[in-house]
């Protein structure tokens, strides 16, 4: 599927493809490692019903985004299983967004997303923060993905985009609650990780100091 071009996307949604080279993908994995081993992935459970996500995550940052049937959708200061506070952001993620957010102000939160298999994500809004000004920086390391935005409501009409590893997407401006989602992995197109799979990365404002 070839990139669309930048006019066909929704305003306030830009399409960086190619943005890490391989070197750098490499580096940005090691980095999501450590990030890992002091942070172990996770599967976070949707609320009401628990029913499990399809994706393990973790997060690095001040904040991290988690949830459970309990009390869910929410950011936290620690980790839900071991307790421990997140691991910082990797530096090179932080010159991601002073180089892409067009934002004074750093992120407070890294969601870090796996995906393997069938894993995908459902059309879905970043809505959970306070503060809307800020956009929301995304990185794909790994396998391609068939990514999904659309307008800011669910029956909007959306668009589709292959996205593939080293690839950033920014959703900023008008299109900072535009709904989104992945249908599907390309299992077996990128050697990055040992185990193959994908991973996400968002960046992002939650609001507050």
């Amino acid at each position: 599927m070839p990139a669309p071009p930048p006019s066909s996307l929704p305003d306030g949604i830009r399409y960086l493809p190619d943005y890490f080279d391989l070197a750098a993908q490499q580096a940005l994995v090691e980095d999501i490692r450590a990030v890992v081993e002091a942070a172990p992935l996770f599967t976070p459970a949707m609320p009401r019903t628990g029913k499990e996500m399809s994706v393990r995550m973790t997060n690095c940052g001040g904040l991290g985004w988690v949830t459970d049937k309990v009390r869910g959708y929410r950011y936290q200061a620690t980790h839900p299983v071991t307790g421990a506070p997140w691991p910082p952001i990797p530096p090179v993620l932080l010159g991601l967004w002073r180089a892409v957010a067009d934002h004074p102000a750093s992120p407070q939160a890294c969601l870090v997303n796996f995906y393997s298999g069938t894993a995908k994500m459902g059309l879905h809004q970043d809505r959970d923060e306070t503060d809307f000004s800020a956009p929301v920086v995304s990185v794909s390391l790994g396998d391609d993905c068939l990514f999904r935005v659309g307008g800011l409501q669910r029956t909007d009409p959306t668009r589709s985009l292959r996205l593939r590893s080293g690839d950033v997407i920014v959703l900023g401006g008008p299109s900072r609650l535009a709904f989104h989602g992945v249908d599907r992995l390309y299992a077996g197109t990128s050697t990055l990780l040992r185990n193959g799979g994908r991973i996400n990365l968002t960046l992002r404002r939650v609001g507050g100091d």
